[in-house]
């Protein structure tokens, strides 16, 4: 007979904050139940079910729209790439990306919509998961059914000992210490022992200590209080309630439980067959590989539904209560959401996204114009500085040359007068090039003496 399964609450970076607001509306839900006077907790998944549903209405309405418009441009999709169909240019390929995104923006969807719904949606469907899988952990109410018991198993050494040694115990060893950085209480690791504990591990209690028979009595009571749903005690597994409790020495004692316990897994199996038949279905094409993962992906959509049939007979019909409650919630909003995308005006629709996916084409265009006018400015100052830094280089050799230049007419200029000094007959006329070349010869030999 299993109560449960782990109360130590999850501690998963980030995602320990989703499970943490989950099981707060879970204790809320409880309580509310407990001061009604029917504390129970297949009413409470059930109640659960509904208002985290209803949470996550406008993402399931927006995936639900995805399905159904990706249905209208499926057609329009494949006409466009038949179109470039053996035109792998890099042209041709923008050409084809460009139409399809056209596609997209018309009908106001994303390629990638689908991805980011489940994106979202996956953490809180494992975090409601965890809540329900978890209860006694989040659930206050649940956690003190096990108390005094837990109390007094902790206080003697003996009985800890008993406790670890049960053969679902193994699976805690580790939580009686130090792990991650979490530290797990021991009282919170017997009631996860407790959780997992069979009738005959309570009878064991009882047995080696008589002086706890009582806690166990009362602790057994209140869970069976709590986990009755219906007449079913939806603590145990299906399977547990058909072979021990339904029969007893091989015959049947309760033909009401074994319908209960065999119809909790049949009826999971068809709500989520239902929720596929509902979901919108694309249209395949034996030829195209795209269709070929579809029509993969849809055998996969019907071989789940009898894969949770077995889990649903192997795991604690608590379980098989949420997915029932949560298929017949999905499917009551699809049918209605179904109804209301059907009435919708396409072509309304369409000239409304047409209008927007024009509106963020402009802006984009404008951002695109504003940063090529940014980089052209800086391009400009850049070319500017580097030709002020060439002229004032190119202009170093002009005024390079103008010194030598005047240096060398200065020597001439000594010269000349040099040697109109030491000879007064010169060769050539004054001032002809003769003459100023003899006087450079006759002024670089009197220095060379």
């Amino acid at each position: 007979m299993n109560f449960g399964i782990i109360l130590s609450q999850n501690q998963t970076f980030l995602f320990k904050y989703i499970v943490w607001v989950l099981g707060k509306i879970m204790e809320g839900i409880f309580w509310v139940l407990d001061k009604i006077g029917i504390p129970n907790i297949g009413l409470a998944i059930i109640i659960f079910t509904i208002v985290v549903n209803l949470c996550m209405l406008p993402i399931t309405y927006k995936q639900q729209k995805f399905s159904k418009l990706s249905q209208k441009i499926n057609p329009e999709i494949k006409a466009i790439q038949k179109k470039y169909e053996g035109k792998k240019d890099q042209d041709s390929q923008m050409a084809m990306n460009n139409e399809v995104q056209a596609v997209y923006g018309k009908y106001g969807i994303s390629p990638t919509g689908s991805c980011l719904f489940i994106i979202i949606q996956m953490p809180i469907l494992f975090a409601l998961y965890r809540v329900i899988y978890q209860m006694p952990g989040y659930v206050a109410k649940i956690k003190e059914a096990f108390y005094p018991l837990v109390t007094n198993i902790a206080s003697n050494d003996s009985a800890v000992e008993l406790v670890k040694g049960f053969k679902n115990s193994a699976m805690f060893a580790k939580q009686f210490t130090k792990i991650d950085g979490v530290k797990y209480t021991l009282e919170n690791t017997i009631i996860d022992c407790l959780n997992r504990a069979s009738t005959a591990d309570f009878e064991s209690i009882k047995t080696g200590f008589s002086n706890l028979s009582g806690d166990v009595d009362s602790t057994l009571a209140l869970l069976h209080r709590y986990n009755n749903f219906l007449g079913l005690n939806i603590g145990n597994t299906p399977w547990f309630t058909i072979r021990n409790i339904a029969f007893s020495d091989g015959k049947l004692v309760s033909i009401g439980l074994l319908i209960g316990a065999v119809l909790i897994p049949l009826l999971a199996g068809v709500t989520q067959w239902l929720n596929v038949k509902l979901s919108p279905q694309p249209q395949t094409d034996p030829s195209d590989q795209a269709s070929s993962m579809a029509s993969s992906m849809k055998m996969m959509n019907y071989f789940m539904p009898l894969l949770s049939v077995w889990f649903c007979f192997t795991l604690p019909a608590g379980m098989g209560l949420y997915w029932i409650a949560s298929a017949v919630v999905r499917g009551i909003i699809m049918v209605v959401m179904n109804k209301r995308i059907d009435k919708l005006d396409f072509d309304k629709l369409i000239a409304k996204n047409s209008t927007k996916n024009a509106k963020k084409i402009a802006k984009r265009k404008a951002q695109q114009e504003k940063l090529a006018a940014y980089a052209n400015m800086k391009t400009r100052n850049i070319s500017s500085n580097a030709g002020s830094n060439s002229s004032k280089q190119d202009s170093k050799p002009v005024d390079n040359r103008t010194q030598y230049e005047k240096r060398t007419s200065d020597i001439a200029k000594k010269a000349v007068s040099a040697s109109s000094k030491d000879s007064p007959v010169s060769s050539g006329k004054g001032g002809s090039m003769m003459a100023k070349a003899n006087s450079v010869k006759s002024f670089n030999e009197k220095n060379n003496k």
